[in-house]
């Protein structure tokens, strides 16, 4: 089955790119948007692929947190940092896509890492085993020390000789 192109989805979705369009400025109140536009061309002028991308993120903010500051507080929550102001405030200048980009992956790495400790337990208790029933090591070879070349041991140093 061929991947439909961003025009169709447009098409099928919204009608036409207007709409799509007013869709995504219902958006752009003080709560989600950050006003980085530019004010002559405005958002007719962005690509339909960007457009979707931005109307399915905008959309999943608001379901799931409702406001820019409350996904601000989720990442932070879940990097262990709520207290940090320097990185609340380095995070509020960023737009809502790119905070939802580093909230998704916060929350992927702390499950994998959830993941990783409820495997742990069963590994320690493996580790756990007592040295006297494991079987001995074993003993490592010796072997004899190579005697040095004979033209390298038998060369004295020069010594310096001073000028005077």
């Amino acid at each position: 089955m061929a991947h439909k192109s961003p025009l169709a989805i447009v098409k099928e979705t919204f009608g036409d790119k207007a709409k799509l369009v007013e869709a995504v400025e219902k958006f752009t109140g003080d709560e989600l948007w950050v006003a980085r536009t530019n004010k002559d061309k405005g958002l007719a002028h962005v690509s339909n692929a960007k457009l979707l991308r931005l109307h399915a993120t905008f959309t999943t903010v608001k379901e799931k947190f409702g406001t820019r500051e409350k996904l601000i507080d989720a990442i932070l929550e879940l990097q262990k940092r709520s207290k940090d102001a320097g990185m609340r405030q380095r995070l509020s200048a960023w737009p809502v896509p790119r905070l939802f980009d580093v909230y998704k992956s916060t929350a992927k790495r702390d499950a994998a890492s959830a993941r990783a400790e409820a495997k742990a337990p069963a590994a320690k208790a493996a580790a756990k085993v007592p040295a006297a029933k494991a079987a001995p090591a074993p003993a490592a070879k010796k072997t004899a020390a190579k005697p040095k070349a004979a033209g390298k041991a038998a060369k004295p140093k020069a010594a310096k000789k001073s000028a005077g």
